[in-house]
Protein backbone atom coordinates (compact mmCIF):
# COMPACT_ATOMS: atom_id res chain seq x y z
CA UNK A 1 0.00 0.00 0.00
CA UNK A 2 1.15 3.74 -0.87
CA UNK A 3 0.65 5.41 2.49
CA UNK A 4 0.77 8.76 3.48
CA UNK A 5 2.07 10.42 7.27
CA UNK A 6 1.32 13.62 7.63
CA UNK A 7 3.00 14.44 11.05
CA UNK A 8 6.59 13.30 11.56
CA UNK A 9 6.49 12.88 15.45
CA UNK A 10 6.49 10.81 17.49
CA UNK A 11 3.10 8.69 16.73
CA UNK A 12 3.30 9.61 12.56
CA UNK A 13 7.40 8.93 12.81
CA UNK A 14 6.99 5.49 14.62
CA UNK A 15 3.63 4.37 12.74
CA UNK A 16 5.46 5.35 9.44
CA UNK A 17 8.74 3.48 10.67
CA UNK A 18 6.97 0.28 11.44
CA UNK A 19 4.95 0.41 8.06
CA UNK A 20 7.92 0.76 5.70
CA UNK A 21 9.60 -1.80 7.31
CA UNK A 22 6.76 -4.26 6.98
CA UNK A 23 7.44 -3.39 2.68
CA UNK A 24 4.61 -0.60 2.82
CA UNK A 25 5.71 2.63 0.77
CA UNK A 26 5.66 5.27 3.30
CA UNK A 27 5.42 8.84 2.23
CA UNK A 28 6.59 11.08 5.14
CA UNK A 29 5.78 15.01 5.79
CA UNK A 30 8.38 16.52 7.16
CA UNK A 31 10.13 19.74 7.73
CA UNK A 32 13.13 21.55 8.66
CA UNK A 33 16.08 19.35 10.44
CA UNK A 34 14.03 16.23 11.11
CA UNK A 35 13.71 16.25 7.55
CA UNK A 36 17.15 16.72 6.37
CA UNK A 37 18.31 13.90 9.12
CA UNK A 38 15.78 11.75 7.47
CA UNK A 39 16.76 12.03 4.19
CA UNK A 40 20.03 11.54 4.80
CA UNK A 41 20.21 8.73 7.17
CA UNK A 42 16.51 7.19 6.99
CA UNK A 43 14.64 7.09 10.05
CA UNK A 44 15.85 5.21 13.18
CA UNK A 45 12.87 4.03 15.45
CA UNK A 46 14.00 3.06 19.16
CA UNK A 47 11.57 0.78 20.86
CA UNK A 48 11.61 -1.34 23.50
CA UNK A 49 12.26 -4.38 22.05
CA UNK A 50 15.30 -2.59 20.05
CA UNK A 51 16.06 -0.01 17.48
CA UNK A 52 15.40 -0.13 13.67
CA UNK A 53 15.87 2.09 10.62
CA UNK A 54 13.13 2.59 8.24
CA UNK A 55 13.61 3.74 4.74
CA UNK A 56 10.93 6.21 4.13
CA UNK A 57 10.46 8.82 1.56
CA UNK A 58 10.31 12.09 3.55
CA UNK A 59 9.57 15.34 1.64
CA UNK A 60 8.66 18.49 2.66
CA UNK A 61 6.15 19.18 -0.73
CA UNK A 62 2.63 17.82 0.25
CA UNK A 63 2.24 17.20 -3.75
CA UNK A 64 4.68 14.55 -4.34
CA UNK A 65 2.28 12.41 -1.56
CA UNK A 66 -0.50 12.56 -4.28
CA UNK A 67 -1.17 8.84 -5.73
CA UNK A 68 -1.35 7.53 -1.85
CA UNK A 69 -3.94 5.38 -0.98
CA UNK A 70 -4.15 5.89 2.64
CA UNK A 71 -3.10 9.24 4.88
CA UNK A 72 -2.53 8.65 7.96
CA UNK A 73 -3.03 12.22 10.17
CA UNK A 74 -0.97 12.16 13.30
CA UNK A 75 -0.62 15.92 14.06
CA UNK A 76 -1.78 17.19 17.53
CA UNK A 77 -5.13 18.87 17.43
CA UNK A 78 -4.04 22.46 17.31
CA UNK A 79 -2.23 21.48 14.16
CA UNK A 80 -5.37 20.37 12.25
CA UNK A 81 -5.85 23.66 10.32
CA UNK A 82 -2.37 23.64 9.36
CA UNK A 83 -2.63 19.92 7.75
CA UNK A 84 -6.35 19.72 6.37
CA UNK A 85 -5.42 21.06 3.31
CA UNK A 86 -2.64 18.71 2.29
CA UNK A 87 -5.15 15.77 3.38
CA UNK A 88 -8.02 17.50 1.77
CA UNK A 89 -6.11 17.27 -1.33
CA UNK A 90 -4.87 13.92 -1.11
CA UNK A 91 -8.84 12.55 -0.17
CA UNK A 92 -9.52 14.16 -3.66
CA UNK A 93 -6.76 12.28 -5.13
CA UNK A 94 -8.46 9.21 -3.75
CA UNK A 95 -6.46 8.85 -0.23
CA UNK A 96 -8.68 7.33 2.54
CA UNK A 97 -8.14 9.06 5.57
CA UNK A 98 -7.64 8.03 9.16
CA UNK A 99 -7.00 10.72 12.15
CA UNK A 100 -5.31 9.06 14.56
CA UNK A 101 -5.85 12.55 17.17
CA UNK A 102 -7.31 12.65 20.70
CA UNK A 103 -10.61 13.38 21.46
CA UNK A 104 -13.39 12.98 19.06
CA UNK A 105 -13.94 16.07 16.81
CA UNK A 106 -11.06 15.24 14.39
CA UNK A 107 -13.00 13.71 12.16
CA UNK A 108 -15.74 16.01 11.39
CA UNK A 109 -13.23 18.74 11.80
CA UNK A 110 -11.56 17.92 8.98
CA UNK A 111 -14.89 17.49 6.86
CA UNK A 112 -15.70 21.40 7.99
CA UNK A 113 -12.22 22.14 6.32
CA UNK A 114 -13.29 20.78 2.75
CA UNK A 115 -12.16 17.28 3.17
CA UNK A 116 -15.20 14.61 1.22
CA UNK A 117 -16.51 12.94 4.34
CA UNK A 118 -16.70 9.63 2.61
CA UNK A 119 -13.03 9.38 2.39
CA UNK A 120 -12.93 9.82 6.23
CA UNK A 121 -12.53 6.64 8.84
CA UNK A 122 -12.78 6.97 12.41
CA UNK A 123 -9.29 6.20 14.25
CA UNK A 124 -7.30 6.06 17.15
CA UNK A 125 -3.98 4.91 18.54
CA UNK A 126 -2.96 4.18 22.15
CA UNK A 127 0.93 4.51 21.88
CA UNK A 128 3.68 6.64 23.98
CA UNK A 129 5.86 7.99 21.24
CA UNK A 130 7.92 11.14 21.10
CA UNK A 131 10.59 12.50 18.57
CA UNK A 132 13.75 13.03 20.30
CA UNK A 133 16.25 14.19 18.00
CA UNK A 134 16.47 14.85 14.29
CA UNK A 135 15.57 11.62 12.65
CA UNK A 136 14.58 9.75 15.33
CA UNK A 137 11.54 8.47 16.87
CA UNK A 138 11.20 6.53 20.10
CA UNK A 139 8.31 4.17 21.51
CA UNK A 140 7.85 4.33 25.13
CA UNK A 141 5.21 2.02 25.72
CA UNK A 142 4.96 -1.87 25.57
CA UNK A 143 1.58 -1.17 23.73
CA UNK A 144 0.99 0.44 20.10
CA UNK A 145 -2.66 -0.23 19.53
CA UNK A 146 -4.35 0.83 16.46
CA UNK A 147 -8.50 1.04 16.28
CA UNK A 148 -9.83 1.89 12.68
CA UNK A 149 -13.68 1.90 11.86
CA UNK A 150 -16.00 3.13 9.44
CA UNK A 151 -17.92 6.53 11.30
CA UNK A 152 -21.47 5.23 10.46
CA UNK A 153 -22.07 1.84 9.57
CA UNK A 154 -21.40 -1.87 9.64
CA UNK A 155 -17.30 -2.29 9.26
CA UNK A 156 -15.87 -2.15 5.75
CA UNK A 157 -13.81 -4.19 3.59
CA UNK A 158 -11.35 -0.67 3.57
CA UNK A 159 -11.32 -0.73 7.05
CA UNK A 160 -10.46 -4.06 7.35
CA UNK A 161 -7.39 -3.99 4.69
CA UNK A 162 -6.07 -0.88 6.97
CA UNK A 163 -6.29 -2.97 9.88
CA UNK A 164 -4.51 -5.83 8.42
CA UNK A 165 -1.97 -3.66 7.50
CA UNK A 166 -1.01 -2.16 10.36
CA UNK A 167 -1.50 -5.59 12.42
CA UNK A 168 1.27 -7.13 9.68
CA UNK A 169 3.69 -4.41 10.33
CA UNK A 170 3.56 -5.63 14.36
CA UNK A 171 1.03 -2.89 16.14
CA UNK A 172 -1.99 -4.32 17.85
CA UNK A 173 -4.72 -3.34 15.17
CA UNK A 174 -8.16 -4.14 15.66
CA UNK A 175 -11.68 -2.80 13.67
CA UNK A 176 -14.16 -1.44 15.30
CA UNK A 177 -17.93 -1.99 15.05
CA UNK A 178 -19.03 1.67 16.92
CA UNK A 179 -15.82 3.93 16.58
CA UNK A 180 -17.54 6.51 18.40
CA UNK A 181 -18.33 4.66 21.91
CA UNK A 182 -14.07 3.56 20.57
CA UNK A 183 -12.88 7.25 20.96
CA UNK A 184 -15.30 8.31 23.80
CA UNK A 185 -13.77 5.78 26.05
CA UNK A 186 -10.32 6.67 24.98
CA UNK A 187 -11.00 10.28 25.92
CA UNK A 188 -13.27 9.33 29.04
CA UNK A 189 -9.19 8.19 30.29
CA UNK A 190 -7.21 11.13 28.22
CA UNK A 191 -9.17 13.97 29.25
CA UNK A 192 -9.16 12.81 32.65
CA UNK A 193 -5.91 12.55 32.93
CA UNK A 194 -5.16 15.58 31.71
CA UNK A 195 -7.68 17.19 33.33
CA UNK A 196 -6.27 15.92 36.96
CA UNK A 197 -2.62 15.70 36.45
CA UNK A 198 -2.93 19.32 34.57
CA UNK A 199 -4.71 20.93 37.31
CA UNK A 200 -2.01 19.55 40.09
CA UNK A 201 1.33 19.83 37.94
CA UNK A 202 2.04 16.74 38.85
CA UNK A 203 2.37 12.75 37.57
CA UNK A 204 -0.56 10.53 38.55
CA UNK A 205 1.01 9.00 41.68
CA UNK A 206 1.05 12.51 43.52
CA UNK A 207 -2.01 13.44 42.08
CA UNK A 208 -3.99 9.83 43.42
CA UNK A 209 -2.24 10.47 47.26
CA UNK A 210 -3.38 13.66 47.47
CA UNK A 211 -6.20 14.72 49.64
CA UNK A 212 -9.33 13.95 47.36
CA UNK A 213 -7.28 13.42 44.48
CA UNK A 214 -9.14 9.90 44.40
CA UNK A 215 -12.16 12.41 44.44
CA UNK A 216 -11.32 14.42 41.64
CA UNK A 217 -10.10 11.30 39.24
CA UNK A 218 -12.98 10.01 39.39
CA UNK A 219 -15.34 12.79 39.16
CA UNK A 220 -13.58 13.46 36.02
CA UNK A 221 -13.57 10.08 34.34
CA UNK A 222 -17.84 10.15 35.73
CA UNK A 223 -18.56 13.73 33.74
CA UNK A 224 -16.74 12.37 30.14
CA UNK A 225 -18.99 9.29 30.25
CA UNK A 226 -22.08 10.95 31.21
CA UNK A 227 -21.75 13.41 28.46
CA UNK A 228 -21.23 10.75 25.64
CA UNK A 229 -23.60 8.41 27.40
CA UNK A 230 -26.38 11.87 26.91
CA UNK A 231 -25.32 12.14 23.61
CA UNK A 232 -26.41 8.50 22.53
CA UNK A 233 -23.03 7.10 22.67
CA UNK A 234 -22.93 3.10 23.38
CA UNK A 235 -20.42 3.11 26.09
CA UNK A 236 -20.01 -0.46 27.53
CA UNK A 237 -21.90 -1.14 30.84
CA UNK A 238 -19.12 -0.34 33.95
CA UNK A 239 -16.71 1.47 31.81
CA UNK A 240 -15.94 3.76 34.05
CA UNK A 241 -14.93 1.76 37.04
CA UNK A 242 -12.50 -0.14 34.78
CA UNK A 243 -11.03 3.02 33.69
CA UNK A 244 -10.78 3.93 37.79
CA UNK A 245 -9.32 1.09 37.62
CA UNK A 246 -6.68 1.36 35.19
CA UNK A 247 -5.61 4.49 36.67
CA UNK A 248 -5.28 3.60 40.16
CA UNK A 249 -2.72 0.72 38.55
CA UNK A 250 -0.50 3.30 36.85
CA UNK A 251 2.94 3.44 37.75
CA UNK A 252 3.11 6.86 39.52
CA UNK A 253 6.00 8.41 37.40
CA UNK A 254 3.43 8.50 34.48
CA UNK A 255 2.12 12.14 32.93
CA UNK A 256 0.01 12.42 30.51
CA UNK A 257 0.76 14.12 26.92
CA UNK A 258 -0.54 17.47 27.95
CA UNK A 259 1.40 17.74 31.64
CA UNK A 260 4.37 17.33 29.47
CA UNK A 261 3.50 20.32 26.76
CA UNK A 262 2.67 22.13 29.82
CA UNK A 263 6.03 21.51 31.19
CA UNK A 264 7.96 22.42 27.88
CA UNK A 265 5.98 25.75 27.68
CA UNK A 266 4.44 24.39 24.57
CA UNK A 267 0.20 25.10 23.03
CA UNK A 268 -1.78 21.94 24.94
CA UNK A 269 -4.29 20.34 23.62
CA UNK A 270 -6.76 21.34 26.37
CA UNK A 271 -9.11 22.61 23.96
CA UNK A 272 -10.00 18.91 22.50
CA UNK A 273 -9.91 17.43 25.94
CA UNK A 274 -11.13 18.97 28.70
CA UNK A 275 -12.96 21.37 26.43
CA UNK A 276 -14.84 19.16 24.31
CA UNK A 277 -16.01 17.74 27.14
CA UNK A 278 -17.34 21.17 28.82
CA UNK A 279 -18.33 22.12 25.30
CA UNK A 280 -20.29 19.17 24.64
CA UNK A 281 -21.24 18.75 27.80
CA UNK A 282 -23.83 22.31 28.01
CA UNK A 283 -24.93 21.20 24.35
CA UNK A 284 -26.04 18.03 26.17
CA UNK A 285 -27.40 19.52 29.62
CA UNK A 286 -25.16 17.41 31.25
CA UNK A 287 -22.96 19.78 34.42
CA UNK A 288 -19.28 18.90 33.88
CA UNK A 289 -17.37 21.05 36.82
CA UNK A 290 -14.41 19.72 36.74
CA UNK A 291 -13.54 19.50 33.01
CA UNK A 292 -14.94 23.23 33.43
CA UNK A 293 -11.86 24.05 36.07
CA UNK A 294 -9.47 22.37 33.81
CA UNK A 295 -10.37 24.32 30.36
CA UNK A 296 -10.38 27.37 32.35
CA UNK A 297 -7.12 27.18 34.82
CA UNK A 298 -5.04 25.76 31.41
CA UNK A 299 -6.78 27.50 28.86
CA UNK A 300 -5.19 30.65 30.72
CA UNK A 301 -1.25 29.14 30.45
CA UNK A 302 0.48 31.28 27.59
CA UNK A 303 2.93 28.97 24.96
CA UNK A 304 6.04 30.02 25.65
CA UNK A 305 7.58 32.35 23.12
Amino acid sequence: MRIAVLGAGGVGGYFGGLLARAGQEVGLLARGAHLDAVRAHGLEVRTPEGPFTAAVRATGDPQELEGSELAVIAVKNYSLPEIAPVAKRLAEAGAVILPLLNGVEAADRLIEHGVPGDRVLGGLTEISAARVGPGVVERRSDFQRIVVGERSGPPSERAERIVTVFREAGAEARGSADITADLWRKLTFIASMAAACGLARAPIGPVREAPYGPLLIERAVREVAAVARARGVALAEGMEDKLLSVIAAMPAPMKPSLLLDLESGGPTEIDDLSGAVSRLGRLAGVPTPVHDVATTALSAVRPVR
